[in-house]
């Protein structure tokens, strides 16, 4: 069977999965730009952008023509994947270049965030899993947007909103931390990695906040960015405790099968290696490098797992639906 029927055949059966796919790969171009891969990473970055114009028109048609289950979606914490995919995209787009699109991506990301995230907060319940910390990477995402662009283009006062989304988004995370079902550490299918994948994103966006001042702007006072820099690094070493807990999980618990949340998985992996690589470069910490060079092969090498499994799943349920 075609490739490319495989993957509509997958697309379509797991919509919410598309989103985290985008987001997974779009990180991992980030990333191996950051480590100076550049050749793989535009490599992911056209297979991040074909993915994307997917999950946009995929997402115009429910809107359009499936209003009901639009609405259904909507309140979902996955939903929040079309802000931070969108985000994330914008980032990459502009370390290549074409501020104008990145701005263009950004606007968008910034008119869908609200709107979902109110939605799906008002359907918050207790013990949750992991996906109830994407309030926080879609709000992190943007920061960290807003804060690429604040450098590229000059612009203080995106630098500016970029702090406070930043700030907010930590506010995210402390609240739903407190709806998180511990137990998913040892039982969830994939998505639970999203709990350290946020607190990554989130060291993410303080290490571009700190390079945005690098950029000439005169952001912060001493004191502002002292405060800045040390949350950078407390970040970073929240972010690789998580990372080490629930690697530990993964092989006291072991999860070999394959499962569509496992894109939860990857993205927070390759989230923690650009962090890693970024942080290394905003705080003067060098060897950095070489843990974050690791994580990012440890997220390649899940990238192409998580892949053959959603190629295989996708044929075994054609097959399936043969007629006989």
């Amino acid at each position: 069977m075609p490739w490319s029927s495989l993957l509509r055949t997958w697309w379509v059966r797991h919509p919410s999965a598309a989103g985290a796919a985008v987001m997974a790969t779009g990180i991992l171009s980030i990333a191996l730009h950051l480590a100076g891969y550049e050749e793989l990473s535009r490599i992911a970055l056209a297979a991040t952008v074909a993915a994307w114009v997917a999950l946009a028109a995929d997402f115009v048609v429910r809107l359009l023509w499936m209003r009901e289950r639009w609405r259904a979606e909507a309140g979902t914490p996955a939903a929040l994947t079309a802000v931070a995919a969108t985000a994330v995209l914008g980032v990459r787009i502009s370390v290549l270049g074409p501020q104008p699109l990145a701005a263009a991506l950004l606007a968008l990301a910034a008119v869908l965030w609200p709107l979902l995230l109110t939605d799906v907060v008002r359907h918050w319940t207790r013990r949750m899993s992991g996906t109830v910390f994407l309030c926080c990477v879609a709000t992190q995402a943007l920061a960290v947007l807003g804060a690429t662009l604040a450098r590229a283009e000059g612009e203080a006062w995106l630098a500016r909103a970029a702090l406070v989304l930043f700030w907010f988004g930590l506010v995210l995370y402390c609240l739903a931390l407190a709806r998180f079902d511990v137990r998913q550490v040892a039982e969830g299918a994939g998505d639970h990695w999203v709990a350290g994948g946020a607190l990554a994103i989130s060291a993410l966006a303080a290490a571009r906040l700190l390079a945005a001042e690098g950029g000439g702007l005169y952001l912060w006072n001493q004191d502002n960015y002292g405060v800045l820099h040390t949350m950078t690094v407390a970040l970073l070493a929240l972010t690789l405790g998580w990372y080490a807990v629930l690697l530990f999980a993964e092989v006291l618990w072991p999860r070999p099968r394959y499962d569509v949340r496992r894109w939860a998985t990857v993205f927070p992996m390759g989230m923690a290696a650009a962090a890693t690589l970024s942080v290394g470069a905003a705080v003067d910490v060098p060897w950095l490098d070489g843990p974050g060079e690791v994580l990012l092969w440890m997220a390649v090498a899940a990238w192409l797992a998580v892949a053959a499994g959603a190629v295989l799943a996708a044929r075994a349920s054609v097959r399936s639906r043969a007629p006989r």
